[in-house]
């Protein structure tokens, strides 16, 4: 299960339709959600465990960026990306756990945080902030979460290349961002999702409370 932000227009019935079709009615439930909203995040996992019958796996991808320097970002630039990004974040995983919890079945949450959180930015004060604290925010949760045989991990990617971040970046920074990995190339989407998947799957059984790296930038 996948949590969407506000920053992102929500997709159309028709292509909530297409996708439902492509992946099979009765495996597929789309509903749009603004993570800063407390009641549709509820809503958003009310319908994912009808649909399925409960949670087994829940991954928070929901982010929001954007790049100004500290001098020169509003306080509503600053919080709109806390808000989403970290925010979002902490909502998802307490509704998640609260369910997985009553379940008494296990489970897993996979959070999407950044390689910004531990590398800087210009401009990215705000992105770097949301993100390290979703690194925290996965430590203190898979302790918490333990006591109930839950799992919470988190993947930090560096560039992954998709239509959503062309729309809010330069052509010239991403040309930038790509000459520092050390393959010459950006990630594609799957290579980030593999590693979610293995974090959601039992070979790593014993991981919990860990950021893991899918990057190839040079130390």
């Amino acid at each position: 299960m996948g949590s969407s932000s506000a920053a992102k227009a929500a997709p159309s019935a028709a292509e909530r339709a297409a996708l439902a079709e492509e992946f099979g009615a009765d495996h597929v439930a789309a509903l749009p959600c603004d993570v800063t909203d407390q009641q549709q995040v509820d809503a958003l996992f009310a319908l994912a465990a009808e649909r399925h019958g409960g949670l087994d796996v829940v991954v928070n991808n929901a982010g929001l960026g954007g790049t100004a320097d500290l001098v020169d970002m509003s306080d509503d630039q600053w919080s709109k990306v806390l808000d989403v990004t970290l925010g979002g974040t902490f909502r998802c995983t307490r509704v998640a756990l609260r369910r997985l919890k009553e379940q008494g079945t296990g489970g897993v949450v996979v959070n999407n945080a950044s390689v910004i959180g531990w590398r800087a930015q210009r401009g990215q004060a705000h992105y770097a902030a949301a993100k390290a604290g979703v690194m925290a925010l996965t430590r203190c949760a898979a302790l918490e979460a333990a006591d109930f045989g839950v799992r919470v991990n988190a993947v930090a990617p560096s560039l992954a290349m998709h239509p959503h971040l062309v729309k809010v970046t330069t052509p010239e920074l991403l040309a930038d961002l790509t000459e520092r990995e050390a393959f010459g190339r950006y990630a594609e989407p799957w290579e980030i999702a593999n590693v979610i998947v293995f974090l959601a799957s039992g070979y790593s059984s014993y991981m919990t409370g860990e950021t893991v790296s899918v990057s190839s930038q040079r130390a």
